[in-house]
């Protein structure tokens, strides 16, 4: 076995640990789960800012690999899908504010909910982003990528050339299962913060899929 199966069965351990630790925390205390496990900048929190910063930099490198091989459409689509993990480590702790005590600028304070320095937390009157568009309608998009793409992957031929065409990373069977649990333990969590841990658990799918996807060839 390789190292990367190696990494990816480590992955995957984590995730089960996150979710064994989650549930047992929540039920042994969920006033501690609220203020500690899932608090800012504490565990969770951090640990989806890191692994969305690694899943950022597998993709870059994929970029790099597909530009040696002179495959610059998909070395610029993959370049991209890297750029938009950078951003969603950054706007997870807010872009280090809060580690380097900085002050939101006079936008921020006036347009964001938390007055931080991030997009996802801005309101329009009463559109809250990340309710409205980074909630129900990003969940859903990644669900259908983890759970119908893998499927459809391997039974539709013309949906396999426009994966490997735009250099998608496809997940395998085994990340859909692993969303779907994690979504039905996330549901019996009856906490306004089980989101974070929902948020780590796809921070930690995608580094799997990303260093291990079904069509690597394509990818890499």
């Amino acid at each position: 076995m390789s190292t990367l199966h190696y990494v990816n069965a480590a992955l995957m351990a984590t995730i089960v640990a996150v979710l064994a630790a989650s549930v047992a925390i929540y039920l042994w205390d969920p006033e501690y789960f609220t203020l500690v496990w899932a608090a800012e900048d504490r565990t969770v929190e951090n640990g989806t800012a890191l692994f969305l910063l690694v899943s950022s930099i597998v993709l870059a490198l994929h970029s790099r690999s597909l530009g040696i091989k002179v495959q610059r459409g998909a070395m610029v689509l993959t370049a991209i899908y890297a750029l938009m993990f950078f951003l969603a480590a950054g706007e997870e702790i807010s872009w280090g504010q809060r580690i380097f005590g900085w002050e939101s600028g006079e936008f921020f304070q006036e347009n964001n909910k938390q007055l931080e320095t991030n997009f996802h937390n801005l309101m329009v009157g009463d559109f809250h982003l990340a309710k409205t568009l980074f909630g129900p309608v990003l969940t859903l998009c990644i669900l259908l990528y983890l759970v119908a793409l893998p499927w459809a992957f391997r039974r539709w031929a013309g949906v396999a050339a426009l994966a490997n065409r735009f250099a998608v990373p496809v997940p395998w069977l085994r990340h859909a299962a692993v969303a779907l649990a994690a979504s039905l333990i996330i549901v019996v969590i009856d906490v306004g913060r089980k989101w974070e841990v929902y948020e780590l658990i796809f921070a930690l799918i995608s580094v799997s899929i990303f260093i291990l996807p079904q069509n690597r060839d394509k990818v890499t």
